[in-house]
């Protein structure tokens, strides 16, 4: 079954020796009584959970898969239902909630350290609790009083679970041809007819309802994204008192057989003139929804987290105990018969991978998560913009490098396994299976690449990189000077420095030609990428070295990992580069008719 245990002591490294949140929090008001001790009760209890109840189902619910009773009606695997209730009674979906419907109210950053541990122990059922975490956001934001009245105590409570109804059969991420229809009704609500597919969590037995976020079209809307509106739709309709009524019509006609969560249930959703309400203003709606769409994107760079994570664990565990060939130094346990596979030069790669990987994304979200109480608390109006920018600017990033990372991390972890990897009991293979949806859903991150580079980089000239690359000319500013940290700034300011002229030159070959966005993207991405992470990595270098005479290994090993990002990681920065410069022409000069 493999094993999980929440990386507490490279979580509290991170919020308090390298982002030191608990003074960062003194400057937002509803914060600034949360303490240190506090954040690490509430990580070590989730810890506790996310192992104990949670990451024990995941090979049996992946077996299992759910199950389509017909009619309506889809059964999640054994203990799903069971492990939920815990989850509610614990409190836990309430976390990160405004206390005025019920929610404990601490920070984005607690909340999204829960979900790197749900994610590593169970990715198909923490899929239930975060869309609904995602459905509470983007009510809290766009929905009426009496929405929010109706709606939110459950959302926070958990008893009732969200959706977001985008996907048709024949559109995906062009929203802008989507055909559901919304018809208004003499009584303010509406009547949707339509199919959804690919709703995840969309139909299960684990709540006693289900709130459905739908984007429609009014009659006499205009064409394209500007005339989509969004709607809620609930799967019973509350009567006057909130409680659950009739059953609306709107059902799941199937469900998906999928590669890999097979314990979440990714539905077919048909809407039959279910009522529904309109959320925000009419034609409006994608604006509404995309609090629920970003917020959906960075906790999918969670799944990639989570995932590199628990598959840098057990591969650990294993390339420990399997013995393998000598090696080639001489034999390292004379006593066995072969020596451990740890021994190996490529295994160390592996190994050295995943946890460079997992550590840096784990520096990379939550500091990307403390600039959403940023943005939403701070006291300062200027400190709350620059938040906004960083976050709008690396949402993007975070799904997309994250992701990649994660299924990369995973395959590396079925080499390790060798022939066990392939084998299902072991447990390897189905993190790769279940990585690979992370790069597709929620906007392929061939579509991530094209945001970041079109819209959040060129469409403002440039000006929010320029504000996340004054934090790292700042960095090298400060530190360049140092002896002991010439080896990670060194590196930091040459791919800034790439970077920035990087997005110069792509930036003058798109106004000639806009298919140079388009070629240039996905390398770009991994590019930006990689300066994330040397930035995060040079950070933990600085708090490593200012501990290393503490004897603790744990510091050790962190300038080790910082070593091994650099010498090998980084360098996948030359191929990228060099890449996005090739431009458009070696695809689109191509014959179509020579495909």
């Amino acid at each position: 079954m493999g094993q999980y245990a929440a990386p507490l002591r490279d979580m509290q490294f991170v919020l308090h020796e390298v982002l030191n949140v608990e003074a960062e929090l003194k400057s937002m008001p509803k914060h600034a009584d949360l303490d240190a001790d506090t954040i690490n009760q509430v990580l070590e209890e989730a810890g506790k959970f996310c192992s104990e109840v949670v990451f024990p189902l995941n090979q049996s619910g992946d077996r299992e898969g759910c199950t389509y009773e017909g009619d309506g009606v889809v059964k999640t695997p054994a203990g799903f239902k069971e492990a939920y209730r815990q989850y509610i009674d614990a409190g836990w979906p309430a976390l990160g909630c405004d206390p005025e419907y019920g929610g404990q109210g601490l920070p984005a950053f607690v909340n999204n350290a829960l979900y790197e541990m749900l994610n590593s122990a169970n990715q198909a059922w923490t899929m239930y609790p975060g869309l609904s975490h995602g459905a509470y956001e983007c009510l809290h934001a766009h929905g009426t009083p009496e929405q929010k009245s109706t709606y939110l105590s459950k959302l926070v409570s958990g008893e009732w679970t969200g959706t977001m109804c985008l996907t048709e059969p024949h559109c995906g991420t062009d929203l802008g041809i989507l055909r559901t229809k919304a018809e208004p009704n003499p009584d303010g609500s509406y009547a949707l007819t339509g199919m959804k597919i690919f709703i995840s969590s969309g139909e299960h037995d684990m709540a006693e309802n289900i709130v459905h976020l739908v984007l429609a079209r009014l009659p006499g809307a205009p064409m394209g994204t500007k005339g989509i509106s969004l709607f809620i739709v609930p799967k019973f309709v509350p009567d006057a008192n909130g409680a659950i009524g009739a059953r609306n019509d709107v059902k799941c006609g199937s469900i998906e057989h999928k590669m890999g969560i097979h314990g979440n249930a990714t539905c077919v959703i048909n809407l039959d003139g279910a009522k529904g309400w309109l959320v925000g203003e009419a034609n409006k709606g994608l604006n509404a929804m995309f609090v629920m769409m970003n917020a959906a994107r960075l906790g999918v760079g969670m799944q990639g987290l989570g995932l590199t994570e628990v598959a840098y664990q057990n591969s650990l565990v294993y390339a420990k105990e399997r013995l393998q060939m000598r090696s080639l130094t001489g034999p390292k346990a004379p006593e066995k018969a072969a020596d451990p596979i740890i021994v190996h030069p490529d295994v160390r790669r592996m190994l050295l991978t995943q946890k460079a990987y997992a550590e840096a994304g784990r520096a990379f979200t939550y500091w990307a998560a403390l600039n959403i109480d940023k943005e939403l608390s701070h006291a300062d109006e200027a400190v709350r913009a620059e938040a906004a920018d960083f976050v709008a600017l690396l949402t993007p990033v975070i799904k997309a490098f994250l992701t990649d990372n994660a299924f990369e991390g995973a395959n590396m972890g079925m080499q390790i396994y060798g022939g066990h990897g392939f084998i299902s009991e072991w447990g390897m293979e189905q993190y790769v299976r279940d990585a690979r949806i992370n790069m597709i859903y929620e906007g392929t991150n061939s579509i991530q690449a094209l945001d970041l580079l079109g819209r959040k980089i060129l469409g403002d000239m440039g000006a929010k990189l320029k504000r996340f690359g004054k934090l790292v000319s700042d960095f090298v500013e400060q530190e360049g000077v140092k002896p002991e940290m010439q080896e990670f700034i060194n590196p930091l300011a040459d791919i800034g420095e790439k970077v920035q002229k990087l997005t110069m030159e792509i930036g003058m070959k798109a106004m000639q030609n806009p298919d140079e966005v388009g070629a240039a993207a996905v390398p770009y991405l991994r590019t930006v990428g990689h300066l994330v992470f040397s930035y995060f990595w040079a950070r933990m270098a600085r708090v490593a070295l200012d501990r290393a005479d503490s004897g603790d290994a744990f510091y050790k090993a962190k300038l080790a990992t910082a070593r091994f990002y650099f010498a090998k990681l980084l360098p996948e920065t030359a191929s990228t580069i060099r890449a996005a410069r090739a431009g458009a022409k070696p695809m689109m000069d191509y014959d179509e008719a020579l495909f």
